[in-house]
């Protein structure tokens, strides 16, 4: 009569025990999705996770630096971690940093997606997530791009200067304000009789939801593919 065998594992509980399903399933690049508002861009990159545009990734945390940002809620409509951290509350810049990396360790982050993050990031944080950290600007980078250009700034510069093409970047974040290598780009036009508002919304339809999810995963899967031979985060 055949042996039987039975292997008891001790499953870890909380957060360790979502960390132990990552490793039971095919290993996955855990990340995380810097806020400020409303967080379409955020829905874009959920929606794109469960259609499966998405594969090689799992967002595992929806970080705001505003406790009304709308984001936190879509977040927690997809069964998402949330965390809040203000620098009104941490005091001072070093400080709101320190406390956005200790909870990027505590849930073991190794790609952020700048989203609609409304807060600027030193040098001495993007230097510890090196080829990690993305960011999506509403133009052809390298127009219309750099300190000043934000939200509907950049449609503003853009009809002002009157272009006939804008679009949308997603690149690398190093230390210098969109400055970083570029990872997607997708053209848009401007149409006759643009306010920024409407070129702002069509510049979000047809191009930052569609690359932002794309560049994603291309660095997801970069990131799960080379493992410990991609650029490593200093974050310890």
């Amino acid at each position: 009569m055949p042996l039987t065998f039975l292997l008891f594992v001790k499953m870890p509980k909380g957060r360790g025990a979502a960390a132990f399903g990552v490793f039971m399933e095919k290993k996955k690049t855990r990340i995380a999705v810097f806020c400020s508002g409303g967080g379409t861009n955020l829905q874009a990159l959920l929606d794109a996770e469960k259609s499966g545009v998405i594969q090689s990734g799992k967002i595992c945390l929806v970080l705001a630096n505003s406790r009304s940002a709308y984001a936190l809620e879509r977040a927690k409509g997809a069964n998402v971690p949330t965390a809040v951290v203000t620098r009104r509350e941490t005091g001072s810049q070093e400080a709101f940093e320190a406390e956005i990396l200790r909870i990027l360790r505590e849930y073991g982050i190794e790609l952020i997606v700048l989203a609609g993050f409304m807060s600027i990031l030193s040098e001495n944080f993007t230097s510890k997530y090196p080829k990690r950290i993305i960011n999506i600007h509403p133009s052809l980078i390298p127009s219309f791009c750099g300190k000043g250009f934000y939200g509907l700034h950049v449609h503003e510069a853009a009809l002002a200067y009157g272009v006939k093409v804008t679009g949308a970047t997603v690149h690398f974040v190093n230390e210098i304000p969109d400055g970083g290598q570029i990872i997607l780009q997708k053209a848009v036009k401007v149409h006759r009789g643009d306010t920024p508002e409407k070129l702002q919304r069509r510049v979000m339809e047809q191009a930052e939801w569609k690359i932002l999810p794309k560049a994603c995963e291309q660095v997801s899967r970069e990131i799960a593919k080379k493992g410990e031979t991609y650029e490593r985060i200093q974050n310890q």
